[in-house]
């Protein structure tokens, strides 16, 4: 079990580190809307400028802090808890704008990866 969620650790941090400081200027097909960055899909959702930049900073943050957690273990259940209320109000923006159930995909399995985390 513990080999289980360290790779769920693993997958969610560098996913959500790969997504908002590598890719998040490049498209991918799960982009709200017809959305080509992260900025174009938070404008798409019809939110301020700030708000993306606040979540990249939190889910930059939380995402650090679930690689931290592997050393120090009681940063595991706040950062997963944190990191899947942020899926769980993405999984809302994506039906806020009609997007194909496809594009909610990586939030609903991130959200499924945290709760791994926090259950297991």
């Amino acid at each position: 079990m513990e080999n289980l969620v360290l790779a769920l650790k693993l997958v969610v941090a560098l996913g959500i580190l790969n997504v908002w400081i590598v890719r998040r200027v490049q498209p991918t097909p799960y982009r709200g809307q017809s959305a080509q960055t992260l900025r174009e899909e938070f404008m798409a959702y019809g939110l301020p400028d700030w708000v993306f930049k606040a979540v990249g900073v939190v889910k930059v943050a939380l995402a650090v802090a679930l690689l931290g957690s592997i050393w120090v273990s009681a940063l595991a259940q706040p950062s997963a808890l944190a990191l899947g209320g942020i899926m769980v109000v993405a999984l809302g923006m994506h039906l806020k704008v009609r997007d194909p159930a496809i594009k909610s995909l990586p939030a609903l399995v991130v959200l499924a990866m945290c709760l791994g985390i926090v259950l297991l």
